[in-house]
Parts: structure tokens; C-alpha cells; sequence
């Protein structure tokens, strides 16, 4: 019987081992290895009528999954989809158009669908369905599922501060702060401490740093204990590409990992894309389907997706997909696998920061090497404080949020353990 016990709780601890980012995906189920890994689909920022968005969360949901993705958080802004909630007819209306309380009908059914109050006036209400109550209707196991999310949305020096929390338990209130800089690291510890308490994966990352050009890239290094932000975000007014007085937001992404490298001795950040989706009814704004991420992961639960995320075992997309992405750390190598759509050409630029041995001067965020195919590798040469790579389609975005916009990916900084931190995707 001991002999039989022991057996068992054996084979329980390695199945929740977690899978190694630099493991081969096996070749088929087995009840020791678990299913192969595999890249799920998915977006971490989603607005709904439950904030300022302008649709129903499960028709929201539902647009998702029917166009191949694989999770998403609803993330409205100070509030999570819970608990009983009424809004006025002519106030859903006026956000979209007079449709769609019908389309909504036409897709769940008039016994899903709670209205009250009489058809044409003013207190004609419909019920806002919450996360625990909808998500049956929409979750598959192995395809889809929702995670509970937040969209904290603070203020400091007239100055827009938003985080997102994914996979939270209850609604986090904005923590503030005299400073820009001191509101974000509030809410991080906030945001750290409800992961703590709740003993369950919880992932912060900053949202849009050029929304308002509120987040400077000396901001987002010095909060160290965040480690994710938004690379790519699919508003149009959140300034991807900078202007005369602000860098680009990829621009800010190297000029704070450089300071976290050298000054600081941290990791570096790693990005995110995303939607931030508030209209889904054809009128121009923030529509869903312009960013995302893909994880690698050998199961689809929030537990497994997150600490995917956290070991950075992922990559951000507005329209690129990676087949591979590898780090061999012990030749130095970032080797990409692009599956290539039909007639496209693609680019790929290694970019990175160097620091020259015995100079003072750093080189932040220069090309190092441009491979065009669908192949491309880069060997670190011992100088780099890291190496990241943004592939460029020849295709222009299906639904671009600023003028010019091609397709992308973006993969993580690699190259800059030391030999005494875990080894990297």
C-alpha cells in the first residue's frame, strides 16, 4: 500500500511540474508528459458595457472565440463584471445604434435576454450578464476560457496611469500617489499583495505609456517590480508612434531596458499587445482583433497561461505569426520560424542595446542585424545587453490604428542572464 501511495503522489508532482520553455513539444499525450506544447491565442484588454465599451461582455466573448482565439480578460475600467447590474436601453443605443439590443436578442434568445420596463421608453432596461453567469455559455475547455480582469485606472499629475490585472479575485480600487511613478509602484505592490493573499496567478502589466504621453521610459524602468508593458496597443489615440516631443513607444521600450541593464541590474521588460476594444459595432475607435499575444503552453487554464507569460514564454503579434521562437543560451542564438502567409515577403530586425568594453557610452536600441525570409537568426556576440526581434510583414494590418501600419511581431529580450539566473525561452 506505501509502495502503491507513493507511486501515486509521485506521478501527481510531475504532472504539475511546469513545462520548460526550451522543452520540445512531445509527440503526443502520455500520462507522464501531458499533452505537447502549443501556442494559444489571446487578448488581455477588453472593454465592455460595463464600463465605457459598447457591447455586451458575452457577445464580446463570443466574437472571440468564433475568431480563433483562445482566452480573454475582460478588463473594464475600476470594476469587475459582477453582481446585478441594469442599464437603459436608449443609454446602449446611444453608444452604438438601435440594432443592437436586437442582434444581441438574435444571437442568445429571448430567454437569455433580461429586459424590463416598457419597449420605446425610458426605462426600458436590459440586465448586464456577469462573468460567473455568462462564461458557461462561451468557455470550452481546451478552446476558450475567460479570465477576471481590471483595468485599474488611476491618475497622478494630471496624467492618465492605467494597469491592467489579470486573473484577480475581486476588484482592486485605485491605490494613487503624488507622482506618476509613485502611483504605478502603489498599485503594483496593490496588485502583488491580492496575488499573495489569494495564492493564485495574477499578472499586472502597464497599459498604453504614450496614452496622454503620461509614462515616461524612465518611469517604467525605475518601478522594477513591474516587468510587462504594452508594446503595441490597437487605440488609435495612445501614440504608438510618438510625436516631435515623445518617443515611439518601441523607442521607450529600449531606452527603459537599457536602464534597467546597466543603472539598475534588473530584468528587462517584456511586451505586450493588445486590443484595448471599445466599439465592435463598425464605428471608428479601439476595434477588437488588432493585437495579441501568443503564449506557449502545454494546458489552457489562467495558472499555466500566466506563468508562460511570467517566464516569457510568449510573443506579442498585430498580425505575424511565429511558428518557433528559440533561445539556445548556450551558443547565444534567437533563432525564428515565421509561418509565412501567401504572397508575403517578411523582414526581421534584431535589436538591441551594446555597450562597448572600457566606454561609458551605450548604443540603445539599434538594429544589429536585418535577415529577410522566413528563417532568421541572430548569434550574440558577448556585447549586447540584450537582443530583441520585431518582424514586419510586406502586408499592410487589416485594420490598422495608424496610418502606414504593417503587420508585426515582436518576440522578448533574450541574452541577458547571467549564468547564475534560469535559462530563458
Amino acid at each position: 500500500m506505501f509502495r502503491l501511495l507513493a507511486l501515486v503522489c509521485f506521478t501527481a508532482a510531475v504532472l504539475s511540474l511546469p513545462a520548460l520553455a526550451n522543452e520540445p513539444a512531445a509527440a503526443g499525450d502520455s500520462p507522464l508528459s501531458g499533452p505537447p506544447l502549443k501556442w494559444w491565442k489571446g487578448n488581455l484588454h477588453t472593454h465592455s458595457l460595463w464600463s465605457d465599451g459598447d457591447q455586451f461582455p458575452e457577445m464580446i466573448a463570443d466574437w472571440y472565440r468564433e475568431h480563433g482565439y483562445h482566452f480573454l480578460a475582460l478588463t473594464d475600467h475600476n470594476v469587475l463584471s459582477d453582481g446585478i447590474r441594469w442599464m437603459k436601453v436608449k443609454d446602449v443605443v446611444a453608444r452604438s445604434d438601435e440594432g443592437v439590443l436586437d442582434r444581441y436578442l438574435q444571437r442568445f434568445g429571448e430567454h437569455w435576454v433580461q429586459t424590463r420596463g416598457e419597449k420605446g421608453t425610458p426605462d426600458h432596461q436590459v440586465r448586464l450578464k456577469p462573468l460567473d453567469e455568462f462564461r458557461h455559455l462561451v468557455e470550452e475547455r481546451g478552446r476558450f476560457m475567460m479570465m477576471p480582469a481590471e483595468e485599474i485606472s488611476d491618475r497622478a499629475e494630471g496624467k492618465p496611469v492605467h494597469i491592467n490585472a489579470t486573473n484577480i479575485a475581486e476588484v482592486l480600487p485605485p491605490a494613487g500617489g503624488a507622482t506618476v511613478r509613485e502611483t504605478m509602484q502603489n498599485n503594483l505592490r496593490m496588485i502583488l499583495a491580492h496575488e499573495k493573499q489569494h495564492g493564485r496567478q495574477v499578472l499586472p502589466h502597464i497599459n498604453h505609456p504614450n496614452f496622454g504621453y503620461a509614462i515616461t521610459a524612465e518611469d517604467l524602468a525605475a518601478v522594477t517590480s513591474e516587468q510587462f508593458f504594452e508594446v503595441y496597443n490597437g487605440h488609435p489615440a495612445v501614440g504608438h508612434l510618438g510625436n516631435d516631443d515623445h518617443p515611439s513607444v518601441e523607442r521607450i521600450w529600449d531606452l527603459a531596458n537599457a536602464i534597467r541593464r546597466t543603472n539598475l541590474n534588473v530584468p528587462p521588460l517584456m511586451g505586450i499587445a493588445t486590443d484595448d476594444s471599445h466599439e465592435y459595432h463598425g464605428v471608428p475607435g479601439s476595434h477588437p482583433g488588432r493585437g495579441w499575444v501568443m503564449v506557449r503552453s502545454r494546458f489552457l487554464t489562467p495558472e499555466h497561461i500566466l506563468s508562460a507569460i511570467k517566464r516569457g514564454d510568449f510573443y506579442a503579434s498585430s498580425g505575424v505569426t511565429l511558428g518557433e521562437v528559440r533561445f539556445d543560451q548556450a551558443t547565444g542564438t534567437l533563432s525564428i520560424q515565421i509561418d509565412a502567409n501567401d504572397g508575403a515577403t517578411y523582414r526581421t530586425e534584431f535589436i538591441g542595446t551594446m555597450i562597448d568594453e572600457g566606454q561609458q557610452d551605450e548604443r540603445i536600441g539599434v538594429t544589429l542585424k536585418t535577415v529577410h525570409g522566413v528563417s532568421p537568426t541572430y548569434q550574440l556576440t558577448g556585447k549586447e545587453l540584450y537582443v530583441r526581434a520585431v518582424v514586419t510583414s510586406s502586408l499592410p494590418a487589416d485594420d490598422p490604428s495608424f496610418e502606414d501600419q504593417m503587420r508585426q511581431a515582436w518576440t522578448q529580450p533574450v541574452g541577458w542572464r547571467s549564468e547564475n539566473e534560469p535559462s530563458q525561452p
